[in-house]
């Protein structure tokens, strides 16, 4: 048994056939990631406004504020106000009114505003680096027609919101690449260092990231702003995102990448001379020394870089930050370590001859360290974003975690394959490492006509003799004896002697296809490890997807989507109930605000939508208040018509805490109603 891989030649065997089909299905599965992760959800939530959505005041207020469930960062344009034509009739001027835990923002008025309906635009950064976006609507005096059109798109959304995805995912698999590969070479495979395809793949992943890195910086303004590619070119834009917690994250990165390259050059350079010739004590003395200082060198960069995502992303906001934020970049170093090195090991299978069994075998309890952090932290993680067992099925967040979830399953499935296959490898004994024969390209004919290498260990002269009159290279032995048809120009042709050196170069390339072709083992661990391969791409992708949606717990504090909705204290119960009443056209969703949602008095607003989102001016609305577990209730609430599919009711009473059951009664026609319930937890 000799080589594992095609050796150095000018001509390469061909990938497996169905490489470009894998590559088409991957693409596809990654667009549809992308396009249905646009816009991004995050984790900050619009709580409250003052004037209230929908609600009608007798005079016109003298500000709009608003209140969100966490920290946000806001400019003097975030909030605008418009008139039922469309006209801003706020100052400009952004109010910071946050006081201790409430978050709140808002902006003045212009005095004497006039009857009619007026709309409310927002716009926000979240902690988590994402934008959020909303509009809703109030009155003063009396409802009118407004000709306001809200754009469709809201930030972080349409082809920037899409291309910023792109450089997020890219950044993902370079870091990985890049902190896997480094850390194949060091801690699996020294004397790969020296290999010219694991080099390519390091620098190119440093590259990948690099670049990754400055998109984002660049297209930061228009993904959190207006959306368009030309406002990338902003340069009072790029001062402002400078300012930002993802700003100096992402400088932080570009400054950590510098270095990387610092790291990439020793590791590369006098590390890998120092590997290739290091025999006596005191050379391997001196490469060990070497090796524990890349080692620790590596790390702290590669923990550096990690925690740029750490620090500007979920696991800097909501609970638990001090813990979340190492668990955070120990699970990044752990998804890196796994799967760059699977794909560092790939490169090493498919490009690389003579590659060691230990290293495939060092590699397989790396890996096996890097799934349990990896799993340890991943709990740890999706406790403290989903909060509830509800939130696993009920959010988007949640039901991309078991997606995740899933194809980890099958990656740590396949791994599995792949250390039957390193097994069988370590049960047959073990041969030195050879090195490859390299196939002559001059332009002499002398050269390409030079005796073939001597036979390499593991291969029989009969074999070699089988490859040469072999069925496959196309070369007689005449051809590569060297000598030159009559006529052909005699040792003076440059094109006859170029045409023998790529027949001695396919030549030796059948051999080494065909004696590695021949080791049932490694071809085995190679298709195992390409398939890990390729569900480890869309296992990224996923991962990308999720760092971008709005945690679970979060969405159901904003929406009450649980099967038992808490009460915060000072914001809004907020619960949405999809309904049917039978009847043609009898589809919609009532949304229900109880507001402080708290024992003692509360103010009720019911929103009725169509399934396209528009208002459903339904003939009749009721709701109950029933708490079971005391026999209180039920206690009926009738509530008053503000504007169509808007229904408010002030002073309904909750004389006691605990989880109060609420029934919404709908009705569509004279005939078609139906009732719908939720739980919701008081006090």
């Amino acid at each position: 048994m000799t080589a594992t891989a095609p050796a150095h030649s000018a001509v390469r065997a061909p990938a497996p056939a169905f490489l470009p089909r894998l590559a088409l299905v991957l693409a596809a599965l990654l667009a549809t990631l992308f396009t249905a992760a646009s816009p991004a959800s995050a984790h900050a939530a619009l709580t409250a406004s003052d004037p209230k959505d929908g609600a009608v005041v007798a005079t016109a207020p003298a500000q709009v504020s608003l209140s969100f469930s966490e920290q946000v960062a806001m400019g003097d344009d975030s909030i605008r106000v418009l008139d039922p034509q469309g006209r801003r009739v706020d100052t400009g001027e952004l109010r910071d009114m946050c006081s201790g835990n409430t978050i709140r923002y808002g902006t003045a008025l212009h005095s004497g505003l006039p009857n009619g309906t007026y709309t409310v635009a927002w716009q926000a950064v979240s902690a988590d680096s994402h934008p959020i976006v909303g509009a809703f609507t109030f009155s003063v005096g009396a409802p009118s027609a407004t000709s306001v059109a809200l754009p469709a798109a809201g930030a972080g959304g349409g082809p920037v919101g899409v291309a910023y995805g792109i450089a997020r995912y890219v950044a993902y698999a370079g870091f990985t690449v890049l902190v896997g590969g480094a850390a194949f070479i060091l801690l699996c495979w020294r004397r790969g260092a020296g290999e010219r395809p694991l080099q390519k793949l390091v620098v190119r992943a440093w590259v990948t990231l690099t670049a990754a890195t400055l998109a984002m910086l660049v297209l930061r303004t228009p993904y959190t702003g207006s959306g368009k590619f030309a406002d990338a070119f902003d340069l009072g834009g790029l001062r402002d995102v400078l300012e930002t917690k993802t700003g100096a994250s992402l400088v932080s990165r570009l400054l950590l990448l510098g270095a990387a390259a610092l790291f990439i050059a020793v590791l590369f350079g006098v590390y890998a001379r120092r590997q290739q010739g290091s025999g006596t004590a005191e050379e391997a003395e001196d490469t060990s020394d070497l090796t524990f200082g890349l080692a620790i060198g590596g790390a702290v960069v590669s923990g550096g870089i990690a925690a740029t995502w750490a620090l500007s992303e979920h696991a800097s906001t909501g609970i638990q930050p001090v813990i979340a934020m190492p668990a955070d970049i120990l699970h990044l170093l752990a998804v890196a370590t796994w799967l760059g090195g699977l794909a560092a090991l790939l490169v090493a299978l498919y490009k690389v001859p003579g590659i060691e069994r230990d290293a495939v075998r060092r590699f397989s309890k790396v890996a096996f360290t890097s799934v349990v952090v990896l799993a340890v932290t991943g709990v740890y993680q999706s406790w403290r974003q989903l909060g509830s067992w509800s939130a696993l099925t009920g959010t988007d967040y949640g039901r991309l975690l078991l997606l995740k979830v899933g194809l980890v399953a099958v990656l740590v499935a396949i791994a599995y394959l792949s250390r039957r296959w390193t097994a069988r490898l370590a049960e047959e004994p073990a041969e030195p490492v050879r090195e490859p024969a390299k196939a002559t390209a001059t332009a002499s004919p002398a050269t390409a006509a030079a005796p073939t290498p001597p036979p390499k260990r593991g291969v029989s002269r009969e074999t070699k003799a089988g490859v040469s009159r072999g069925t496959g290279s196309g070369v007689s032995r005449e051809t590569t004896s060297g000598a030159a048809p009559a006529g052909s120009g005699g040792a003076a042709d440059p094109k006859r002697a170029a045409q023998l050196a790529r027949q001695l170069a396919a030549r030796e390339n059948a051999r080494e296809k065909q004696v590695r072709d021949a080791d049932p083992g490694r071809a085995g661990l190679r298709r195992s490890v390409l398939a890990e391969a390729g569900v480890a791409v869309v296992l990224l992708a996923v991962t990308t997807v999720l760092t971008s949606t709005e945690p679970g717990r979060a969405a159901e504090q904003e929406t009450g989507r649980g099967g038992v909705s808490t009460a915060v204290p000072d914001r809004a119960v907020k619960v949405s109930l999809p309904f049917d009443t039978g009847g043609a056209n009898g589809k919609g969703t009532v949304r229900l605000e109880l507001d402080p949602g708290r024992v003692g008095a509360n103010t009720l607003h019911l929103w009725a939508d169509t399934p396209d989102g528009q208002p459903f001016d339904l003939p009749e609305i009721k709701v109950s208040f029933t708490l079971p577990a005391k026999d209180v209730g039920p206690l009926p609430v009738l509530p008053d018509r503000a504007t169509p599919g808007h229904w408010t009711a002030s002073g309904v009473q909750l004389p006691l805490s605990g989880e109060w059951r609420i029934d919404v009664t709908v009705r569509s026609s004279d005939i078609d109603q139906t009732t719908v319930q939720k739980t919701v937890k008081i006090g």
